[in-house]
């Protein structure tokens, strides 16, 4: 599940929405999982990973990372990011291209702490992305962090990523391949709409 509070009055926020509610009437699965592309600079090549996608305030998109992750390098590396959601239950597919930044730390403390001890373990005991020597290793580490005390509060190598499309494009599948898509772009007067041959 996906928290949608104030949301943009926009049209393709408002469009986000529909789909969004016909996703969750049709039980779609992992319905907030969104993947996330970004460019690595140093290795001049694009990255792709699925989050999970918590909360879209106004018009901001935010997951939450470790900020020592190999994501959270490129994104430091170059702001720009695509991000793309498909929900086979209803065979729509929505991409979108944004800036991204970090969250507060106010913010993230508020977030962890409303978290399970569990999920913050894993967060706190998770050097993300870095190699080790087994799995089990990544096991013990794990346990032997659930014996903390202090598994409510926020590191500061861990929080959220918001970022704020700039483009929308929906994709509505159909049997026929006449398949619907829909553009929408910011400009200084607002969102221009325009639609894309299948």
């Amino acid at each position: 599940m996906i928290t949608i509070t104030n949301l943009n009055s926009s049209t393709p926020y408002r469009l986000f929405e529909k789909f969004y509610n016909e996703a969750l009437a049709r039980k779609q699965y992992s319905v907030e999982a969104i993947a996330i592309s970004s460019y690595s600079q140093i290795k001049k090549e694009v990255d792709s990973r699925f989050v999970n996608l918590k909360f879209i305030t106004d018009n901001e998109w935010i997951f939450f990372s470790n900020y020592e992750s190999q994501k959270s390098i490129q994104f430091k590396e170059n702001n720009q990011i695509s991000a793309l959601v498909y929900w086979n239950k209803i065979n729509v597919q929505i991409r979108m291209k944004g800036m991204i930044k970090k969250t507060s730390k106010e913010f993230n403390q508020a977030y962890f702490s409303d978290r399970s001890e569990q999920k913050n373990a894993l967060a706190i005991s998770s050097d993300q992305s870095k190699v080790i020597e087994s799995y089990d290793s990544v096991k013990k580490n794990y346990n032997k962090t659930l014996e903390l005390d202090n598994l409510k509060e926020c590191p500061n190598y861990w929080g959220g990523y918001s970022f704020t499309p700039y483009y929308f494009e929906f994709w509505e599948g159909h049997e026929s391949r006449l398949n619907k898509r829909e553009i929408f772009e910011i400009n200084d007067n607002g969102w221009s709409h325009s639609i894309l041959q299948p």
